[in-house]
């Protein structure tokens, strides 16, 4: 054990998890490319959880932070903001929603956080709708909505939360059925569900589960969910915290697979805006970021700093076309994790779409999840010169691969081969 480890354990708390078994200090970065305190080099195809969404100490993101830290760091929301109303201008109007307003925040927790609060007041009601194996942070509310048992910390709850059916496709009840009757059965499971409540604020859901394992129902189930929840007055909140910005190559937020129900009445994002720096947010029509009737303002959301690199990463973003580059590169890359992983018998499922890809890993001739597999993948990818994720609602399982958006042809079968070897040496 490392002194900063050892350091480490005695000053944090038990439940804050480190990866391996030796953990790593990362000390600096570039392109898709760490560096850790030993001079060791991997290549990132985690991005710090999916936050680092370009590239590694991108100069356009780097030069903008220091130029406006060398204006002024800090202000608040009490006072006008250039980077901020800038950011928020480009992001409504991407956005989709019409008469759209945004609101800034430091996190995706805090950003899903102030959703329910806004879903909850507009609606008059604390119900809400979440889908099994669902993750949302780690606030009090966002934890009481959680569908994932491994993150889901107090039974406690200031909300009533009601799970539905329709995140994971290839589990549970409905995973034998073909797609279209997979959507039928998830929206017979939402209507009955309806008939036995009291009106719901809102349902909200991850259009590719993220912790859950990058999972996702067929396209258009939100579409069909939608039908049911407009009926009934229901708001539909789409969490984009990792599927927002291009990420699934297809298209630039996750609810445009769902695209003939239109835009979600409010939309959650954060992680890679910032490329690293602490930026979440909300947006939503006006009349329901409008419903509070009282103050509330944001110390640290919009910050000038962090604004200043949300403006430098976007627009990096959409003139280097990223979102195109995650679906070229991550079409070659999980086809090339498929031939991987046919190879392996602890491979139940590779899954996933542009660079948010999913390894799921069980016992071998078994349906049975293997976390012990996972971690030992995770262990034997850093060993080759990888860093991956691990994630999933059955303990653990799924390996999960995010890389940088930039990432090259080259970078991607890299990682593959190492990939490769790594399930061949754990198991």
């Amino acid at each position: 054990m490392t002194g900063l480890h050892e350091r480490h354990l005695a000053v944090s708390p038990d439940w804050m998890a480190l990866y391996y078994r030796q953990p790593l200090e990362l000390t600096h970065g570039e392109g898709r490319h760490v560096w850790d305190a030993d001079g060791n080099r991997y290549l990132d195809f985690f991005g710090g959880i999916l936050t680092t969404m370009t590239a590694h100490a991108l100069p356009e993101v780097t030069k903008a932070v220091s130029e406006q830290a060398g204006r002024i760091i800090h202000t608040s929301t009490l006072y006008l903001n250039r980077p901020m109303v800038e950011l928020a201008e480009r992001i409504a109007a991407l956005s989709g929603i019409p008469d759209a307003r945004v609101f800034f925040t430091t996190s995706g927790t805090e950003a899903n956080d102030a959703a329910l609060l806004l879903a909850t007041t507009h609606r008059g009601s604390n119900q809400i709708l979440a889908m099994r194996n669902s993750y949302h942070g780690r606030s009090f509310s966002a934890v009481s909505i959680t569908g994932n048992r491994s993150w889901s910390t107090t039974s406690l709850s200031p909300l009533q939360t009601l799970y539905v059916h329709g995140g994971v496709r290839s589990r549970g009840p409905y995973a034998e059925l073909s797609d279209e009757r997979f959507i039928e059965a998830c929206v017979a499971d939402l209507e009955d569900l309806l008939g036995h409540t009291r009106d719901a604020a809102a349902l909200i859901a991850e259009p590719v589960q993220g912790v859950g394992g990058f999972t996702a129902p067929p396209d258009g189930l939100y579409a069909a969910f939608r039908e049911v929840l407009d009926r009934h007055g229901i708001l539909w909140i789409s969490d984009e915290v990792q599927t927002g910005w291009g990420r699934t190559g297809d298209h630039f937020w996750g609810w445009q697979a769902h695209a003939s129900s239109g835009p979600p009445d409010i939309l959650t994002f954060a992680k890679g805006i910032g490329n690293g720096m602490s930026v979440g947010g909300v947006v939503a029509r006006a009349d329901v970021m409008n419903c509070l009737d009282a103050n509330s303002i944001s110390t640290f959301g919009g910050s000038p700093v962090t604004m200043a690199a949300g403006l430098a990463n976007l627009s990096y973003l959409l003139e280097h076309d990223l979102q195109g580059n995650a679906r070229r590169v991550g079409g070659l890359l999980i086809e090339r994790l498929r031939a991987v992983g046919a190879g392996s018998p602890a491979v139940r499922e590779v899954r996933g779409r542009g660079l948010m890809i999913g390894i799921e890993l069980v016992k071998p001739g078994t349906d049975e999840a293997d976390p012990e597999a996972a971690a030992a993948v995770l262990e034997a990818a850093r060993a080759g010169g990888l860093l991956i994720g691990k994630g999933g609602g059955h303990n653990t399982s799924v390996l999960r691969i995010a890389p940088p958006l930039s990432l090259t042809v080259a970078e991607a079968e890299e990682g593959a081969d190492i990939l490769g070897e790594a399930l061949h040496a754990a198991g």
